[in-house]
């Protein structure tokens, strides 16, 4: 059954405030071919805030605006996420690169990690740090029931953020356990991008005296930290260890980095926590409940 917009066959009803908002602020930047689908792009967001799910079904109560049926709402939700014009490039990267512009030349704090849905797929995202929460800039999804992916399959998220940045941005990553890739850490030299890493336990380092030993090896007492300069790890990566053990934090840790250690190398790294880690609960639970949508 088709539907027809913002009435019934009884009476007119009124289009809500949020769906009128989004259209007219979302409009400055989002153009897609078919007007139609920005359209519907505003009326799927203004009932997913509202809905706070990532169910379609759940999005039903917003749409009544329209004179559908159940049924009908589902085939054209369905219609529009399936859509092969429905792309992140059409209607988020312009949004992105709007905000991202005042970012011209300025510092930016980037965390990088995966969260594994329903124990088949992996969540990659890059993510900006801002306001105490994140942003994402740049995610996919891999038919991968592990946390722990190889470079050549996160390397298009990298490259896909690096895209929408702005000219001449300092960047700093932040990146968990996993993700100590010599291809990656050329890739981030390569495009000048400092990092921050926390390493394995099992990882090998060479210290400057030139003696090899594990991370595990060299992890303080608690209450303690130890900083190490100049270490060669992956064969042929040269930057910099600090390690900590402070009870707050529950567990040791090790960061490697390109830039020489201080205890700040703990407080900056401590930002990855406080940014991506919302943004995943967020997805899961605390917000669009994507888990339960499946």
């Amino acid at each position: 059954m088709g539907c027809s917009s913002f009435h019934t066959r009884n009476k007119p009803m009124s289009v809500p405030q949020l769906y009128r908002q989004l259209q007219a602020q979302l409009s400055q930047w989002i153009e897609p071919q078919d007007q139609r689908h920005l359209q519907v792009f505003c009326e799927n967001v203004a009932a997913i805030l509202q809905a706070q799910s990532a169910c379609l079904s759940h999005w039903l109560p917003y749409l009544s605006h329209r004179a559908c049926q159940a049924r009908s709402h589902l085939e054209r939700l369905n219609y529009f996420v399936h859509h092969p014009k429905s792309t992140a490039e059409t209607f988020y990267f312009p949004l992105l690169q709007q905000f991202l512009s005042a970012w011209k030349g300025m510092s930016m704090t980037l965390t990088f990690d995966t969260s594994v849905l329903w124990d088949q797929y992996c969540l990659v995202a890059v993510c900006l740090v801002w306001g105490g929460r994140s942003m994402p800039l740049g995610q996919t999804v891999l038919a991968h029931g592990s946390a722990t992916v190889g470079f050549e399959d996160y390397c298009p998220v990298l490259a896909t953020t690096l895209r929408l940045l702005p000219a001449a941005a300092q960047v700093l990553l932040l990146a968990d356990r996993g993700f100590e890739h010599g291809a990656l850490s050329r890739w981030l030299r390569a495009h000048q991008w400092s990092w921050s890493i926390r390493a394995k336990s099992d990882l090998k380092i060479t210290f400057a005296n030139a003696q090899t030993a594990a991370v595990a090896e060299s992890l303080p007492p608690e209450g303690e930290a130890y900083l190490f300069r100049a270490v060669t790890v992956l064969q042929d990566i040269e930057c910099h260890l600090a390690t900590a053990h402070l009870a707050l934090a529950g567990e040791p840790w090790a960061v490697l980095s390109d830039v020489p250690p201080s205890l700040q190398t703990f407080e900056v790294y401590g930002q990855r926590f406080g940014g991506i880690e919302p943004h995943f609960k967020d997805y899961k639970s605390a917000a669009f409940e994507l888990i339960r949508s499946h």
